[in-house]
């Protein structure tokens, strides 16, 4: 048995015997003690601060006195002098090992620290990003030793953070010399650390000890919209997050009419790459600005998307996604630098693509399947990414099925008579009084509902402008609920539905929701054409995720999760009410907020998780639906709201829907007659 000093890490609960005068961060370094360093033990980042504790502990089986490590020094002296810290705390580097100690390794000395996120169900983000800072002290130019200024800064780096083959950039070799001499020969190095394809990479030089961060991007290219978080590499902290609208968009809304753009336009694929790229370098812009961070501080970029994106913003023609067998140029993740791709960050910027599941299964889709994690889970968990393109998932611990379902753009707003994006002054939110059949909402920048007193006032510098993707939901769910539209989607006239609101337009009927002429504002209506359109989005939707059930030889799931920055406003009564979703005990029904921007997040801070993510897209299988027979069955069913043969019992047990119909063209009013077919 050693009779060396015992020391024992918490929380690890990793120990070891180790001779006395032996460095606390050497110890944890052997011991495989996550205890962060940047300079290397000289007393100058404190990132190694640790607490030793004193006294019995006798769950660990040693008793601490209080001379069981070296006196406090100079250099800690010096730095809490200078920069603080906390009464009790020892510089790991500093602190030598005199006798038993217990020592505490503080969240913020772990270098893979542990980003909580804000929702309650979400697992824990470790971080362990893909680059790193490096303090190194590099020898000195001699007449007799012929290397130059790269080979010995490459050397430090292996002898003194052991690491090995490390390359560098033209743009480096410009800038180096002059940085080392700066510095005294002492440096701050910003190390890619590698992957299976490249060996580790110098990415930026710093004179002396850099005191700053580095940063990275986890971008969510949608069809509709980008969405990006600017997050500290080194402490997993989102500085800024921002979005804007996808330029493409004027090159059709849906996927499809962009890949039909490209087919029929000569160089119309090049076109729209080059917009979604400008479009990006504008978001990357504010989003530094909001964060007050310089673009070329930026090292390290994730980004997820759907086929098409990937494909346009790579610069790859989408042909082949607009026709069977849909066959992607490559389904594998990417990884490529900045100046490839036109992106105006930092020139040696590591950029990389999650990979693709199947040819209308994205990225995106392996985003959501990294965040919200169906393999890992016990229960059949059913996540919907609501979006103009649905990525549905369905599994568990047995297996994970996983397709797409064009939903269309109609959730969000499109395509809707008095639609509009969710921005201040759009209706969010709807009840229907019982008795009146008259709306009341709410609006995008206020909390109060129209009926409310000073509500007028309160929305006065935005108004109301329109109704927006949760807003339409509600809209139809609260009509149907209340007999105003019938189960095949017909809005009934006002002696039917008893509504003031109800009113004759053209061969059909319309609601009244708002009228604000009387003051320059608009007049907000639902009609039927609105209601066929939320229709056909939701059979989309609803018609993917009972395939996969079939699939999986299940009639029903244990939990449902709505993911998509949409789906976390979806009021969940309501989107049973219509049939969006299989029918599930509303407390099993969860939002998981934007889950592909979470996944991106994710892979962005924890390297690791990138191999993760590649070995379960391998076993996620692919459901089609273009080619599925009973695809459009369940499509016909699903048009009825909520559905026209699933008995949905938990649905029924809370709400009871009314079951008169309206049509009077002769149709079966199960599935609307001739309107049906208009689908």
């Amino acid at each position: 048995m050693s009779n060396d000093p015992l020391v024992v890490f918490t929380p690890s609960g990793k120990r070891g015997h180790f001779p006395k005068g032996t460095p606390i961060l050497t110890a944890a370094r052997q011991l495989g003690v996550d205890l962060d360093s940047v300079c290397g033990g000289r007393g100058i980042c404190s990132k190694c601060q640790v607490s030793p504790g004193y006294g019995q502990f006798s769950k660990l089986g040693v008793t601490v006195q209080e001379d069981a490590l070296s006196e406090w020094n100079s250099v800690e002296q010096r730095y809490k002098d200078k920069r603080g810290l906390i009464d009790g705390r020892r510089l790991g580097c500093q602190a030598q090992v005199i006798g038993d100690v217990v020592i505490d390794v503080p969240a913020e000395s772990q270098v893979h620290k542990q980003v909580v996120r804000k929702r309650a169900e979400a697992r824990d983000i470790v971080l362990n990003p893909s680059t790193k800072l490096f303090y190194v002290e590099v020898q000195e130019p001699d007449m007799h030793d012929p290397s130059g200024d790269l080979e010995r800064l490459c050397a430090a780096l292996k002898d003194q953070w052991e690491l090995e083959n490390v390359k560098a950039d033209l743009q480096i070799l410009q800038v180096m010399q002059k940085i080392l001499r700066k510095g005294g020969w002492k440096v701050t190095v910003a190390v890619h650390l590698g992957d299976d394809e490249n060996p580790p990479r110098i990415m930026h030089l710093w004179p002396g000890f850099y005191e700053g961060t580095v940063y990275g991007l986890a971008v969510d290219l949608g069809s509709t919209t980008i969405a990006a978080h600017l997050c500290d590499l080194q402490t997993g902290e989102v500085v800024a997050s921002s979005g804007v609208m996808n330029p493409q968009i004027r090159f059709g809304e849906d996927l499809m009419s962009r890949v039909s753009y490209s087919m029929m336009n000569e160089g119309g694929a090049d076109e729209m790459t080059r917009a979604v790229r400008a479009g990006m370098n504008t978001l990357f812009d504010e989003i530094c600005a909001e964060g007050a961070v310089d673009k070329g501080l930026i090292v390290d970029a994730v980004f997820v998307c759907n086929p098409v994106m990937h494909h346009l913003f790579l610069g790859i023609d989408p042909f082949e996604l607009g026709q069977a067998p849909f066959a992607l140029a490559t389904s594998n993740a990417l990884r490529m630098r900045a100046v490839e791709l036109d992106l105006t960050i930092h020139p040696s910027a590591r950029i990389y693509f999650l990979p693709c599941i199947a040819g209308h299964v994205g990225a995106d889709a392996a985003a959501v399947a990294l965040s919200e994690a169906p393999d890992k889970s016990d229960d059949l968990v059913l996540v919907v990414d609501v979006g103009t393109n649905a990525e549905i998932l369905l599994g568990n611990r047995e297996k994970v099925l996983a397709c797409s379902s064009p939903t269309g753009p109609a959730f969000e707003g499109a395509q809707i008579s008095s639609g509009q994006r969710a921005a201040p002054g759009a209706i969010e939110r709807v009840e229907i009084d019982p008795v009146t059949k008259i709306a009341r909402f709410k609006v995008i920048g206020s909390d109060l509902w129209s009926d409310d007193p000073g509500f007028e006032a309160e929305i006065g510098a935005s108004g109301v402008t329109g109704i927006c993707g949760s807003g339409i939901i509600e809209m139809v769910a609260e009509m149907r609920i209340h007999g105003i539209v019938d189960a095949p989607g017909l809005i009934g006239t006002a002696e039917q539905t008893g509504s003031p609101m109800v009113f004759a337009d053209g061969r059909t009927n319309s609601y009244l929701v708002y009228d604000g002429t009387a003051h320059g504002g608009p007049k907000i209506t639902v009609t039927n054409r609105d209601i066929r359109e939320i229709q056909m989005a939701k059979a989309a939707l609803y018609s993917g995720a009972r395939l996969l059930m079939d699939k999986f030889g299940v009639d029903k799931v244990d939990r449902v999760v709505l993911a998509g920055a949409f789906g976390a406003h979806i009021s969940t009564k309501h989107a049973m009410v219509l049939g969006m979703i299989p029918d599930a005990p509303l407390d099993k029904v969860t939002s998981a907020g934007n889950a592909a921007g979470t996944g991106a997040r994710i892979a962005l801070l924890n390297s690791a998780s990138r191999a993760e993510i590649e070995e379960t897209v391998h076993n996620i299988h692919k459901i089609e639906t273009a080619i599925e027979p009973r695809f459009q069955e369940h499509f016909v069913n699903a048009s009825a709201i909520p559905n026209a043969v699933e008995p949905f019992p938990i649905l029924n047990s809370i709400v009871t829907l009314p079951t008169a119909t309206f049509n009077t063209g002769g149709g079966d009013g199960a599935g609307g007659g001739r309107r049906r077919r208009r689908g």
